[in-house]
């Protein structure tokens, strides 16, 4: 089956932005604009196409992120009758709708890995917001062209100014205003376009008949001033047209189109457009931007990987001769079909039936099914062409950022940075019913989610979840119960102390029982002493002249095994010691093993209590990034938390701060620290090593008053 759309005339583009800027809402209108969906869904009333979870309905908020396929005609073209004229000029359009929050992080991540442009969509009254900043800086490390889209602009307190000037400050400097809009607030009308020198309106029931027509007389003034900044910024970026400029020559629209393309694609110009998603306003004109200055694949420099074998560098042009290699960015499991493997190629073609590599998993797998996605339903489709987007079904062992290709030419693209996990809960099955459930209902969640984890605490025997926040968790408990239908009980976040001992001490240990038959006779002298800090546990026989014979020491090495995982001040293992038996004695008759073990777990318990027991806690290296006028708070709350900060340095335009806090001070962390800096800090943590709990807190613990 050939390609129905030439590569030039596709589009892979990402929604991104803070939550509640309304990406949703643009999403809906341009599903509706480009025919996909024949009613606009509204994300408050929870009908939203894009956002097809059941939490997504209920919260408002976006969780995953949805694909989606829809095609475009650039307004200047749709009075063409002809079909086949219309054909020619239509675009077709891969889009993803990422989330906001901060917990789904990943989704943005890996939906960026795969994109070629983004549209950034700003809240007109918020201008940029801490989220904003966050998948900014995602969108720079994977070098992804973009433009802006302010939103809102009908909502009170709304300033498109304002909003401008906060890109500049807090984004880029390269950021240029295409559109002015007409009116602001409840007066907010249509847009001017500057390079065309048109005010558009938008008539009819939903906004769908686009109007162009002369420029207010009031704006008059603004529209010229404006626009002499936009062609200077364009003409900046091409010597002939500076040129022509220079000379007092005005270059055409379709000059000054192309020359802005190029400086967008390379990152050197963001263009700026503004409306209001939710009253039908400025959606079109920014469909005819994605097309106007987004690349197509073809635009963008060739993918790069390695050869699994030799490491050689390798690279796949988006062309559909070349051999096939493509990137697994999301693992979905749908309640119809199975589990869906999303992936975007990057050369070649994939047709059904055919045979690829995972270069990951050295494993090959067959295409059965090959769909390409609308939210939430699916088209089946025979074959994809570079530059495509689209999902498998069925796919076993491919699981997020594996690289799919053909066997003959094996590549392995870049994969994609997976944040570790910051929090961390106990989970049981509330019932026998729910027990063999749980186990399978985790292990797809994890499938999907590279960022949620699961593990058992070997101690206690417990499963330990671990993810990126409290919703993060939160949502994911929610799913267990509606997706699998799994009853848990959640538990407090919570700390596994140690215990060890500072200094040398020894003491007896004698079990001696006389009953009717054969008695119990064991008796040992220990010696306790303190180890290096992670060595463990050591127990040595120095036992002379068969004072006690050979087959009984092991038992009381046991013996003192089991009153070490018992601990002696609160009852946590204890660790970094050094046991010596060096002396005892034995009874010919009613000496065994058993008695041996109670003897050696007696004279440890007493010993250790002699050799200043103390508690241990895990200590975590903490790295905080935040502007600099929340230095002052994050600095104080770090040692109220008994931390110690040992560097503070730069981190582009904001402050880290890298510091030792113990892991118990640090639940709900994540909160507070949004909280403190009004979203914009973020941090990172992990394990360093353990260390002595203060006396006072030890005390609290072993009363149980502390968890």
């Amino acid at each position: 089956m050939p390609r129905q759309y030439p590569i030039e005339r596709l589009r892979d583009i990402g929604i991104i932005a803070h939550i509640d800027a309304g990406k949703t809402t643009v999403t809906e209108r341009v599903l509706f604009y480009t025919g996909i969906s024949h009613k606009i869904g509204e994300v408050h009333e929870g009908q939203a196409v894009m956002d097809w979870m059941e939490q997504e309905r209920e919260r408002g908020i976006t969780i995953t992120s949805a694909a989606t396929t829809c095609f475009w005609i650039p307004l200047e073209f749709t009075g063409l009758v002809d079909q086949a004229a219309r054909k020619a000029k239509e675009f077709r359009f891969n889009i993803i709708d990422t989330p906001g929050h901060v917990d789904f992080t990943i989704e943005v991540e890996r939906s960026l890995r795969v994109l070629d442009g983004g549209v950034v969509v700003f809240d007109g009254v918020a201008g940029v917001e801490p989220q904003s900043e966050t998948v900014w800086h995602q969108a720079d490390r994977y070098h992804v062209p973009r433009i802006c889209f302010i939103n809102k602009l009908d909502r009170l307190g709304a300033s498109f100014e304002k909003s401008l000037a906060s890109i500049h400050e807090r984004l880029t400097p390269h950021a240029v205003a295409l559109q002015l809009p007409i009116g602001i607030e409840d007066s907010f009308s249509g847009v001017v376009d500057l390079l065309l020198e048109k005010a558009i309106r938008f008539e009819g029931e939903h906004g769908e008949k686009v109007v162009y027509g002369d420029i207010p007389e009031n704006m008059k003034a603004e529209v010229r001033k404006a626009r002499e900044a936009l062609i200077e910024k364009i003409v900046e970026h091409d010597d002939t047209l500076m040129e022509k400029y220079l000379a007092g020559e005005m270059p055409s629209v379709d000059e000054l189109r192309a020359v802005l393309r190029k400086a967008t694609i390379t990152g050197k110009v963001i263009p700026v457009l503004c409306g209001s998603a939710l009253k039908n306003k400025g959606v079109q004109p920014l469909l005819d931007a994605v097309v106007y200055y987004l690349p197509s694949p073809p635009e963008l420099p060739p993918v790069e990987g390695t050869h699994p074998k030799t490491e050689a560098q390798e690279t796949r042009e988006p062309d559909d001769n070349m051999p096939f290699a493509a990137l697994a960015f999301k693992v979905a499991t749908d309640p119809y079909v199975g589990q869906l493997t999303f992936f975007r190629v990057y050369s070649g073609t994939l047709g059904r039936g055919s045979y690829v590599l995972n270069t990951t998993s050295g494993e090959k797998e067959r295409i059965g099914r090959i769909v390409r996605m609308h939210a939430n339903t699916r088209e089946e489709v025979e074959e994809m062409f570079a530059g495509d987007i689209g999902a498998i079904v069925g796919l076993k062992n491919t699981s997020t950022g594996d690289t799919l290709c053909a066997p003959e030419k094996p590549i392995v693209l870049e994969r994609i940075t997976i944040p570790e996990p910051v929090i961390s809960v106990r989970i049981e099955p509330k019932s026998k019913a729910d027990e063999e459930k749980l186990g399978m209902a985790l292990r797809r969640l994890a499938e999907e989610d590279p960022t949620f984890r699961v593990s058992g605490d070997q101690e206690t025997g417990d499963t330990i979840i671990s993810g990126m926040g409290e919703l993060h968790l939160e949502i994911i408990v929610d799913r267990m119960k509606r997706e699998f239908s799994v009853d848990a009980n959640v538990g407090a976040p919570q700390v596994a102390y140690k215990e060890t001992v500072l200094t040398t001490a020894e003491a007896e240990g004698k079990y001696i029982r006389q009953t009717g038959g054969r008695g119990q006779y064991g008796h040992v002298w220990l010696r306790v002493e303190p180890t290096e800090r992670g060595s463990g546990f050591e127990f040595v026989d120095a036992i002379r002249g068969g004072v006690i014979p050979n087959e009984f020491i092991p038992a009381v090495g046991k013996g003192v095994k089991e009153a070490m995982d018992k601990g002696i001040v609160a009852g946590y293992p204890m660790v970094d010691a050094k046991v010596t038996l060096y002396d005892g004695s034995y009874h010919d008759v009613d000496s065994s093993e058993a008695a041996f073990k109670i003897a050696g777990s007696m004279a440890f318990q007493e010993a250790a209590k002699r050799a200043k027991p103390v508690m241990l806690e895990p200590v975590m290296s903490l790295s905080v990034v935040v502007p600099e006028q929340f230095l002052g708070d994050i600095t104080g709350d770090i040692s109220s938390r008994r931390g110690r900060i040992e560097e503070l340095g730069e981190r582009g335009q904001m402050k880290e701060v890298d510091s030792k806090v113990p892991l118990s001070e640090m639940f709900g962390y994540a909160t507070q620290l949004r909280s403190m800096t009004q979203g914009r800090g973020a941090f990172t943590m992990e394990f360093s090593h353990y260390e002595e709990v203060p006396g006072n807190i030890a005390q609290e613990i072993a009363a149980g008053k502390r968890r």
